[in-house]
């Protein structure tokens, strides 16, 4: 159960509160959340503890969602909720288009890339410093250099930053750095790291496991959103399932299933779901219509000689045209793009 205080409540009285929790053996925690405090508790407290609670001038209402992920429900958020980035915004009339290479590679790759998905209508600029490779041999990033790089590209074309952060470690250099950090699907259930980048009061993007139901997946935004940071936003990028046609198994019907459980905005990344340059464009185009809140898309100057996933990053050309065809599809659902 959730008890939402009432506004500007001293510390003294949500003390009262919790004291009286502790004596029927009920574990709680206090969330900030927008301006009040939340009482979060795993189970519903008796109805005597609730009416002494409403005496006691502490609680302005209870939730008792029916999922686990109490704080990312529509129970406890009926409004849909928007991420603010810089002066970017997810969640919003505009669908919002994150672009950028797999891994950055170079100053002159990641400043061409930059420069041409903001032409093209980007919101954000998309990159990996930090590049967990299924084999060691593979290139691995260029670490804090990346990171330097990326804020030079801010810099020069005023797109707010996301990159990977990978462990809990390294949460406070990667936010000196980024505007936004991104929860690789390899880590949605490393649950110390969802911990520290709750902590941490960046925006995040949350990917969906690679074996992660929606539930689950909801859970470890749960994480996050429990150490009082309420910029959480989910993205679909494909499940491994028995098909070797594409990548991975693109779980459209996941947007329109989260829209019905949760508050919290969705991105669909049709480059990692699919793992083909021929399948991005339908894939974007399916989940615009589809009802995402935006896409994350690779792109790269010489898409065949990028050092990391190069069959699935387009060039430049290539995503200003997916952009434009993408324009109708918006516009026949309610949104903007450019």
């Amino acid at each position: 159960m959730i008890i939402v205080t009432r506004r500007n409540l001293d510390q003294g009285k949500v003390d009262e509160g919790l004291s009286l929790l502790s004596k029927e053996n009920l574990a709680a925690r206090t969330v900030s959340w927008n301006g009040r405090t939340l009482v979060v508790t795993h189970v519903r407290p008796s109805d005597g503890i609730i009416t002494k609670l409403e005496a006691m001038g502490i609680a302005e209402r209870f939730v008792l969602p029916s999922h686990t992920a109490q704080l990312a429900s529509l129970e406890f958020q009926s409004e849909k909720s928007t991420v603010k980035v810089g002066d970017a915004e997810i969640g919003g009339k505009r669908l919002t288009v994150i672009a950028g290479p797999c891994s950055v590679e170079s100053r002159d790759q990641l400043l061409n890339v930059a420069h041409a998905v903001k032409r093209a209508g980007a919101s954000l600029l998309r990159g990996g410093a930090f590049k967990p490779r299924t084999s060691p041999y593979e290139f691995q990033g260029l670490g804090e250099l990346g990171l330097r790089l990326l804020s030079q590209a801010r810099e020069e074309t005023g797109l707010p930053v996301v990159t990977e952060i990978m462990e809990p470690s390294r949460v406070e250099l990667v936010a000196k750095y980024a505007d936004m950090l991104q929860v690789g699907a390899r880590s949605a259930q490393n649950f110390p790291l969802l911990r520290a980048v709750g902590e941490s009061k960046l925006p995040v993007i949350l990917k969906r496991g690679m074996m992660t139901t929606i539930d689950e997946w909801l859970q470890a935004a749960e994480y996050i959103l429990l150490e009082g940071n309420p910029n959480v936003v989910l993205c679909e990028r494909g499940i491994r399932t028995f098909e070797r046609a594409t990548r991975n198994t693109l779980d459209l019907s996941a947007v329109a299933v989260l829209r019905k459980k949760t508050h919290l905005p969705v991105l669909v990344d049709p480059s990692h779901a699919t793992g083909g340059r021929d399948l991005v464009a339908p894939m974007a185009k399916a989940a615009v219509a589809a009802g995402a809140d935006g896409l994350m898309i690779e792109v790269h100057p010489t898409p065949d000689k990028a050092l990391s996933d190069a069959n699935q990053q387009l060039s430049p050309e290539e995503f200003e045209k997916l952009m434009n065809e993408l324009e109708p599809i918006a516009q026949a659902v309610g949104r903007t793009i450019h």
